[in-house]
């Protein structure tokens, strides 16, 4: 049944019931994980139905200042969309045993959760605090020993060698050189901490897969990258970015197993999903190659690992990453 205020019958005042009793609520709100933001509220016609019920999405594709997550109710739609519907849009339905049900979200709560858009991440109680207004710089470490050892929480980038690291973390702070990019693979070759509002890190590893790199270089990277993961009592989660424009490596395949094999916290981070390249010569769709990609990897996970759509060049997914940081820090945080 829809609130009252989804129910009526006049376009004009439907619109502004859902900016009284939705938007003004989120503004002054003290407490919900959304009362940074300024949503943008559109309304769909549900697939196939006559004129209404009403759908109500917020959305990120129409930003205003800073911009907003979207949370997307959970309820799985059947997939009715037209090739051409599939082509404009990068949302897809997620079956419910492909969610994320992150720490704080009970099964009986699903319910009424919702998701990040462009992922199959589920919001919790703890996603709160999650713009970052301040970021700098700490060190650069040639070993694990050499790290930072105040115990901030850590959230460590991983990826093959020129998958976007430095510019996600451009993008994720809103500078566009507190980390340096390069167009040569393989630029990162330490260990940089950047703090965060002062209380946690974001973790630039070196880049995997760079077969240029003397052999020496590469077996010291995989050792003392390898000895962050497993002895890091600080890293709260690995954020595995993977190439969406292109079908996975198998290097990506092989890192992702070893983490699910090792049962190291992580996620995967898709990037560059604004490449939608045209459906020639058997090229993929970024979702496709994502799909494909999850298939892969599925037999090593008990559980589904959370995913997430970004973008550097469109800021995609920034917002809704940092808000699934936020809810896996406070938590760990707290417990």
């Amino acid at each position: 049944m829809l609130p009252h205020f989804l129910r009526h019958p006049n376009m004009s005042q439907l619109v502004f019931h859902l900016h009284h009793h939705i938007v003004s609520p989120l503004l002054h709100s003290k407490h919900s994980p959304t009362s940074l933001y300024l949503p943008h509220i559109i309304i769909n016609r549900t697939f196939g139905g006559p004129p209404g019920p009403y759908r109500v999405t917020l959305d990120v594709s129409r930003r205003v200042t800073q911009g907003s997550p979207v949370l997307v109710p959970l309820k799985y739609e059947e997939e009715q969309e037209t090739e051409v519907a599939a082509e404009s849009s990068s949302e897809m339905p997620i079956p419910l045993d492909r969610l994320f049900i992150p720490p704080g979200v009970e099964a009986s709560q699903l319910n009424t959760a919702k998701r990040l858009e462009g992922s199959n991440i589920v919001i919790s109680p703890y996603a709160y605090d999650a713009q970052i207004e301040q970021a700098e710089f700490i060190k650069s470490s040639s070993r694990v020993e050499e790290c930072p050892m105040n115990g901030y929480p850590e959230f460590a980038l991983v990826g093959r060698s020129n998958v976007g690291k430095s510019s996600l973390v451009n993008s994720l702070v809103r500078r566009k050189q507190l980390a340096m990019t390069s167009k040569k693979p393989g630029k990162t070759q330490l260990i940089n901490h950047f703090l965060i509002n002062n209380s946690w890190y974001l973790v630039d590893l070196p880049g995997y897969g760079y077969a240029i790199a003397p052999r020496a270089v590469r077996t010291e990277w995989n050792a003392f990258t390898k000895d962050y993961f497993l002895n890091r009592k600080a890293l709260v989660c690995v954020l595995l970015l993977i190439d969406a424009s292109i079908p996975a490596k198998e290097i990506d395949i092989e890192c992702a197993t070893w983490l699910g094999q090792n049962q190291i916290p992580m996620a995967f981070v898709f990037t560059k999903c604004d490449k939608r390249k045209k459906r020639k010569n058997g090229n993929k769709r970024p979702e496709e190659n994502i799909y494909d990609f999850q298939n892969l990897i599925r037999e090593f996970y008990q559980e589904t690992p959370p995913w997430i759509m970004t973008s550097s060049v469109t800021n995609q997914g920034r917002d809704e990453l940092l808000l699934h940081i936020a809810q896996l820090k406070n938590y760990w945080l707290t417990h």
